[in-house]
């Protein structure tokens, strides 16, 4: 069993920027065999830790960032991604998502579940979701609320099931539309797309299956959100994302992700989550956390039931017959440490 301290998560941030590189390299150019990477830059810490390092990794010219914006996103992060992908030096593409959305009905269903909750809903009004344990003080049920800003303040509001199942149905086509998106410039390319989750994200399930969740490379999953900001400050991202606290920017009214998803701050629960994948007992990681061991035990618990309940968004498709010719592609050694080079249009959609 490992020993664990506050210290846990600290990293030599130059050994693992330099290993990431060359394995991100190892990836897009040889088991992928693709030209370069696509990355959708929001203007948070994790988009654009991945911009900087794949920026490091295969050169500037090589990295494609998308920024889509849409009604809810906030204009602050859209003016923070611009202003890294041009520190960074990397190509950029802008476009506002939401007439798509408008298209395919998203802010209509959307609308239509809140007002089913709060009949006096207008489009105009800013809102967000938001729930309702703490795990750190309290076992109660992780219920959905609203919180809709009227002319009169804030008003919160209990979701029933089917309202909060349609509200993250609708929502999730932003993440799955910008997925569209980003394939298709890489399609064109002849790039592959990275993600840009990090490990907590990618252990508690916080994405959108074939929508954030979809890449073909995810250069930060093994790293906690402490260790992505150490290791974004040191390739050069601006301070003020830096700065910025983590958002979910899906909604109109500003929203960490602790109230709507995480329930415990990400410098808590980075040690608490390296604490339980270490068998640390609660005990002792409440010791060193200054917390009671109760407190810990709900955090462990809610892990277990996140992995539990979002099993289903890391799982592959299940074929009912095995398909035993086909299986996943094995790395090209000659490739590995190359840039591909594609001689005809016919190559850049295949390997």
């Amino acid at each position: 069993m490992e020993t664990f301290s506050r210290e846990v998560l600290g990293l030599d941030v130059e050994r693992k920027a330099a290993a990431l590189a060359a394995a991100l390299r190892r990836a897009v150019y040889g088991r992928l065999r693709r030209r370069g990477v696509v990355v959708a830059v929001s203007g948070g810490i994790d988009s654009s830790c991945v911009a900087a390092l794949a920026a490091r990794a295969l050169g500037p010219e090589r990295v494609l960032a998308l920024l889509m914006p849409e009604r809810d996103s906030s204009e602050e992060a859209t003016r923070y991604g611009l202003a890294q992908c041009r520190a960074l030096g990397i190509r950029h593409e802008l476009q506002d998502i939401a007439p798509v959305l408008e298209a395919a009905g998203c802010y209509r269903l959307r609308d239509a579940a809140l007002r089913a909750v709060f009949p006096a809903f207008r489009p105009e009004m800013a809102w967000k979701l938001v729930m309702h344990a703490d795990r750190l003080h309290t076992d109660a049920l992780n219920l959905p609320y609203v919180v809709v800003r009227t002319g009169e303040g804030d008003l919160r509001l209990r979701l029933t099931p089917d309202a909060y199942a349609q509200i993250v149905a609708a929502t999730n086509m932003k993440q799955r539309t910008r997925k569209l998106l980003e394939y298709t410039a890489a399609d064109r390319l002849g790039y592959a797309v990275s993600g840009t989750p990090n490990r907590l994200e990618y252990d508690q399930g916080f994405f959108v299956k074939l929508g954030d969740g979809a890449a073909d490379v995810k250069p930060i999953a093994g790293l906690y959100k402490t260790q992505v900001y150490a290791l974004a400050a040191h390739l050069g991202v601006l301070p003020e994302i830096l700065d910025r606290p983590p958002t979910t920017d899906t909604f109109s009214l500003p929203q960490t992700q602790e109230e709507f998803y995480f329930s415990v701050d990400f410098r808590t629960l980075d040690l608490l989550l390296w604490a339980k994948n270490h068998s640390i007992p609660a005990a002792e990681a409440a010791q060193v956390m200054q917390l009671g061991p109760d407190q810990v035990r709900r955090v462990y618990e809610d892990i277990d039931q996140k992995r539990r309940t979002t099993a289903y968004l890391h799982a592959a498709p299940i074929l009912l017959e095995p398909v035993e010719e086909i299986a996943a592609p094995e790395a090209d050694p000659r490739r590995e440490g190359e840039r591909p080079v594609f001689d005809r249009p016919s190559q850049r959609a295949s390997p």
